[in-house]
């Protein structure tokens, strides 16, 4: 199958500083795009020896449970245990919740790197919950290990995957160089955003029509305004009769609309209409600045009316 992909990499650094700053960045860019329902699951792999340690205890601990296991988990208990953990078999995943887990294999050195990638998330103020059922198969990976989920995704929840694999580079025949990351779907991120989209839409404060030369100037420096103020504003630039704007209000799902013809304009006033009632009141362009709150306290009160 084919899909695509969106990668973050640090490469030459072996700081758990540049484990959690691969993790801000996939927890920013997912916030930025709006998602919610999400959760940062994070283990340690711990080094080589580490995992050696682990991988026999696996093993012995597997070897009880051999004839109840999944055909593709008895073949991987030799050759990858870790596997094991990740399979999807209902009876072999019973077995997999009394496996021992990685955390209690860990050498100083790697508690120690685990310890501060916790610490730095904690002052970041980015949630995590640990999860030592979460390992990589493939030897190069070291130390981190991390994967964000969401809870809208059904079975295929990992929205991003990632951590870190110092031993990749000299693997590949270059020096020993560390190395930390991670990938997301592309094609499950636009799932999640096309959820998004056919969920509730943000509510549309203010549409705000405009006829006559002065009344077009002003209209643009009020909905910028509003806008800087926190109004989710929509300014008609059609220039058509007031007839027609008023249609496009009404289609908007706006709460109020605001009105300035060049009588308006002249006197520096604005009529401000609540499309659903229809009641209308004349207000002073700066007073209705000065307004804001009680604006604010009267668009919450309508919202919750409709």
């Amino acid at each position: 199958r084919q899909f695509h992909q969106l990668g973050v990499e640090v490469i030459g650094s072996a700081s758990a500083r540049a484990d959690v700053e691969v993790i801000a960045i996939a927890t920013d860019i997912l916030q930025t795009l709006g998602l919610k329902n999400l959760h940062l699951d994070l283990n340690s792999v711990g080094n080589s020896e580490d995992r050696q340690q682990y991988r026999e205890a696996l093993v012995t601990y597997f070897t009880q449970y051999k004839d109840e296991l999944d055909p593709d988990s008895q073949d991987r208990l030799t050759r990858n245990p870790l596997r094991i953990l990740d399979s999807k078999d209902q009876r072999t995943q019973e077995i997999v919740q009394g496996a021992p887990s990685i955390l209690e294999y860990l050498g100083s050195n790697s508690q120690r790197h685990f310890e501060q990638v916790q610490q730095l998330l904690g002052d970041l103020g980015i949630p995590y919950q640990l999860n030592p059922r979460l390992v990589r198969g493939l030897d190069y990976y070291t130390h981190t290990a991390f994967e964000i989920m969401s809870d809208d995704l059904g079975a295929q929840a990992t929205v991003c995957g990632g951590g870190r694999y110092d031993g990749l580079v000299e693997e590949l025949g270059s020096n020993p160089t560390p190395a930390v990351g991670w990938a997301m779907g592309l094609e499950r991120l636009i799932i999640l955003l096309q959820q998004l989209l056919e969920g509730p839409q943000p509510v549309l404060d203010f549409y705000l029509v405009s006829r006559g030369t002065l009344a077009e100037a002003q209209s643009l420096q009020l909905a910028q305004k509003l806008r800087q103020a926190g109004f989710a504003v929509e300014l008609d630039l059609s220039g058509s009769a007031f007839g027609k704007q008023f249609k496009r209000a009404d289609r908007s799902g706006a709460i109020a609309c605001l009105v300035l013809g060049e009588a308006e304009a002249e006197a520096k006033t604005v009529n401000l209409k609540w499309l659903k009632s229809g009641e209308q009141q004349a207000i002073a362009q700066a007073d209705l600045l000065d307004r804001i709150d009680e604006l604010r306290g009267q668009i919450a009160d309508k919202v919750k009316s409709n």
